[in-house]
């Protein structure tokens, strides 16, 4: 029988350049006092002990991705931030219910490898872990030919986290005449992108050529994790919004319980200059408010003599402040105002 010489590369697929980035990946991750002994990159399954100081451990499991984020990075050719945003959309879900992150892993789907782009990913990841104090421990690199055309890449994250039963944030601990607090974001953190990418479009905007733009649509994401826990574990939080797909608006709707209204003055919020500027391309409010976090990345709720307390837990970039009121009624979010742009 005739020899083709038929072999995985050929195919498209490089195992010898997965092992190398495997590789990299474990000199980046170091064992910490949750892995102990455990040598969880490169193994089949990761292992993690619970702390031993939470009474009555709860998991807390959330998954993401960037979305069309991604596109942006693959234009500009920057990938060092957007391991950032990927950690930070999984981590800033895991504490709207008190929940310390604990583990992270990444999945990577791309048409072929690439190490330089992928090692500037991990980096990003890598770095969002430490920020959020949670271990990286694994993931899945997906060479996919075929499926993926050239040049074109996905991620996605999965984070657990623990919660004593006790210190949930649930419904419950929301009141009547409790503040509802913004805080701000880093910018578009990485939800409305597919908006923005259409109007580049239909703008013929050329991203490399514009300063401003390359700047804004790249920023990682915020990462709330160390300031948020720091006030629920000082008892100064009754409730917790991520401010991400649908807004303002769809998200703190979700925390509320049926019989409260959340009351919100949107002459209060402060949008960051990316805001402003889509706006002014065309997108009107109510679409803003929709797509956008509009410089609210999340939401606090809080009793309000706890209000000078939660201050000195921020940066300046960051300060918190009052956009609305917890009051009775079942529309559950009555927005007032408008958006001073």
């Amino acid at each position: 029988m005739k020899n083709n010489n038929l072999t995985y590369q050929k195919s498209g697929v490089n195992i010898k350049a997965a092992d190398n980035f495997v590789k990299f990946i474990s000199s980046l991750s170091k064992k910490t006092e949750n892995s102990k002994n455990f040598q969880n990159i490169g193994g089949f399954g990761s292992i993690t002990n619970i702390p031993k100081n939470v009474k009555n451990p709860q998991i807390v499991a959330s998954t993401d991705g960037v979305g069309t984020k991604i596109e942006i990075a693959n234009e500009l050719g920057k990938f060092n931030t957007i391991g950032i945003d990927l950690v930070a959309m999984c981590v800033n879900d895991l504490i709207v219910q008190g929940a310390t992150p604990l583990i992270f892993l990444d999945y990577i789907s791309i048409n072929k490898i690439e190490l330089k782009k992928l090692k500037q990913i991990i980096i990003g990841i890598n770095k969002g872990c430490k920020i959020s104090n949670c271990e990286l421990v694994g993931g899945e690199t997906a060479e996919m030919p075929g499926t993926y055309s050239k040049g074109k890449i996905d991620i996605a994250g999965f984070s657990v986290g623990i919660v004593d039963k006790n210190k949930i944030l649930d419904k419950s601990k929301i009141k009547v005449n409790d503040l509802i607090v913004a805080i701000p974001s880093s910018g578009l953190h990485s939800n409305g992108y597919s908006l923005v990418r259409y109007l580049l479009k239909k703008k013929k905007i050329k991203l490399k050529k514009n300063k401003f733009l390359k700047k804004e649509l790249i920023k990682p994401t915020k990462i709330y994790v160390k300031e948020i826990l720091s006030l629920i574990n000082k008892k100064l939080v009754n409730g917790c919004a991520n401010i991400t797909g649908g807004g303002i608006e769809e998200n703190i709707k979700r925390i509320l319980p049926s019989n409260l209204c959340a009351s919100i003055n949107l002459k209060k919020i402060k949008p960051n200059s990316i805001f402003k500027w889509i706006h002014t391309q065309g997108v009107e409010e109510k679409e803003m408010i929709k797509t956008f976090n509009c410089g609210v990345g999340f939401s606090i709720i809080i009793n309000s003599k706890n209000l000078e307390k939660i201050k000195k837990y921020f940066s300046k970039n960051f300060e918190p402040y009052v956009i609305g009121k917890i009051i009775n009624g079942k529309k559950n979010v009555e927005l007032n105002g408008k958006i001073k742009w």
